[in-house]
This record gives structure tokens, C-alpha cells and sequence, in this order.
């Protein structure tokens, strides 16, 4: 596992649409490992892409490190089960923000209200880099996937 994004596969992400993604968006990119995540906030909403449910750990896991680089600190994922039993998983920076949401959110749960995934000490990496991509960058990155 990179120490830095915390995954094993340094070209899994962007998940959905690649090559818009990496055009369009500006992304972290892992100063240990090189791979890119989506940290573009969206223009009407103010948020993030580690702001919305995930539908798995695993893919949570792929952009917990652009949170925990927003907020400054380790942030955790935790699982929710709707009223119609299907799980979700969801990155909150602090408990007080799960409990928000499930005030909010009455139909969601979260049985243990403690991350299912945590970093336990924030740091930061000298080689990280947040920007837009260059052309020839995301060719290489595309071409190592």
C-alpha cells in the first residue's frame, strides 16, 4: 500500500470518464506513488468528489487521501445502511459531521459511528502536486494504466 493515497494500484483512479477526468479537473498527484485523484470542487456545490457515498470501501479508499488533504488531518470512512439495507460508504472529517448527516439523512444509519478505514496521523508529502495535467502527462498516464 502507498503510503501516501493508501492503495496498491498507482494508476487505478480516475474511475469513471478517465480521460475527461484527468483533462478537466485539477488532481492530486501522489508525490510517492504518482497516481491522480480528482480534488476539483464542483462550482455550484462547493464539493468534492470524497464528499459523496461510495459504494464500496475499497473504492472510498481510493479518494481518502484527497480529504484528508483538504481537511488537514485524517479523516474516516464510515459505513451507512439505508432502510432498504443497502450499504454505503462515506468519508467524514469528524464524527460531529457523520452525526449531521444522519440528522439529516434519517432513512441512513451507521451502527458502530466509528470509521471503518482510518489514517491515524496526518502528514504531508514533499513531492505532492495539485494541478491540472499537461497533454503529454495524462498520454502517460493513460498509457500506464
Amino acid at each position: 500500500m502507498c503510503m501516501e493515497c493508501y492503495v496498491d494500484k498507482n494508476r487505478i483512479t480516475p474511475l469513471l470518464n478517465p480521460l475527461d477526468c484527468l483533462e478537466n479537473h485539477i488532481q492530486y498527484i501522489c508525490g510517492t506513488c504518482g497516481r491522480c485523484i480528482c480534488i476539483e470542487h464542483d462550482p455550484k456545490r462547493g464539493l468534492q468528489r470524497w464528499n459523496f457515498p461510495f459504494k464500496s470501501l475499497e473504492i472510498a479508499k481510493l479518494y481518502l487521501r484527497t480529504a484528508d488533504y483538504s481537511m488537514k488531518k485524517p479523516c474516516g470512512i464510515y459505513e451507512l445502511k439505508s432502510e432498504n439495507g443497502r450499504l454505503s460508504y462515506k468519508i467524514f472529517a469528524n464524527i460531529e459531521d457523520l452525526q449531521l448527516y444522519l440528522k439529516k439523512n434519517k432513512g441512513k444509519i451507521c451502527k458502530d459511528m466509528k470509521p471503518v478505514f482510518i489514517i491515524e496521523e496526518y502528514r504531508e508529502y514533499a513531492n505532492t502536486q495539485i494541478r491540472k495535467l499537461t497533454s503529454d502527462e495524462i498520454q502517460k498516464y493513460m498509457s500506464e494504466r
